[in-house]
């Protein structure tokens, strides 16, 4: 009985000792609604250094989950799906082309997640033909702007003021503020992570390297923060010592109990 109280308080422990980690790295979202934050983005501020990759800090501005890119500035996040590594943005401007036209994610660690085709933007002193769409939110009665084929010849009241890689050419009826605007990331060692019932995390205390250990889904714990950690080391000597006393108690169990049986045999032989 001593054996198996002490073997149900060393599992106890341990599967304590896992919530407790687990908690290090809480997932967080800004509203009711919002999108589970975690690994490998995090909040500043409610959730520590090691639950995040640099360059995934997000913010959470009344309610509402954002991204600041060096760049363009803040977009709202819509939505993130960790499983194909998409992050669904939202211009609080209500114009996708402004952010296709100033937004460089070459220093970041974003990547569009749709197919890109080089366009060029073309700031015209009148309007082109009624064929081409002007992008409404660039465009003002002195300022008339395009998206065009790269190939397109540049008319002479127009300038070229980028040609770029972006989603799609400008047109009225893909003129939301999110339509386009998908960002993905790559993570070395996390490639289907998700999809394979892990959750990608640093696999040491230096953050230098991410991994994708067999952990539950959703969770931000991982038994390589556990042992890479000096309160993991801690932790773990303490469940070696009782996995020592219970070992030890089972042995003196199972002598006592084979003593009364020999007893017991040698009572018998007596009679």
């Amino acid at each position: 009985m001593d054996a198996c109280m002490f073997s149900i308080l060393f599992f106890s422990m341990f599967f304590l000792t896992i919530k407790a980690f687990e908690s290090n790295c809480p997932m967080v979202k800004c509203s009711h609604d919002g999108p589970a934050i975690r690994f490998p983005f995090r909040v500043p501020g409610r959730q520590p250094p090691n639950c995040g990759r640099p360059g995934f800090d997000l913010v959470c501005k009344e309610n509402t989950t954002m991204i600041d890119f060096p760049t363009y500035g803040p977009l709202v996040v819509k939505s993130i799906s960790y499983d194909i590594r998409k992050l669904a943005l939202l211009d609080p401007k209500n114009c996708v082309h402004e952010v296709f036209l100033n937004l460089n994610p070459s220093g970041t660690p974003f990547q569009y997640y749709y197919l890109l085709k080089n366009f060029t933007y073309l700031n015209c002193s009148t309007r082109l033909s009624p064929s081409l769409n002007q992008v409404s939110c660039l465009s003002d009665s002195r300022n008339h702007v395009y998206t065009v084929e790269s190939s397109f010849p540049i008319p002479f009241s127009c300038k070229q003021l980028k040609a770029i890689s972006i989603p799609f050419s400008y047109s009225p009826y893909l003129a939301g503020n999110s339509f386009g605007l998908g960002f993905t990331w790559r993570l070395p060692g996390c490639e289907d992570c998700e999809s394979r019932g892990g959750s990608c995390v640093f696999q040491s205390k230096q953050r230098l390297k991410t991994g994708c250990p067999s952990i539950a889904k959703d969770k931000g714990f991982s038994t390589v923060h556990l042992f890479s950690s000096g309160t993991g080391s801690m932790i773990v000597s303490i469940l070696v010592f009782i996995l020592v006393m219970t070992t030890m108690i089972s042995i003196k169990v199972y002598f006592r109990q084979k003593l009364k049986v020999d007893e017991a045999g040698e009572n018998e032989n007596l009679l």
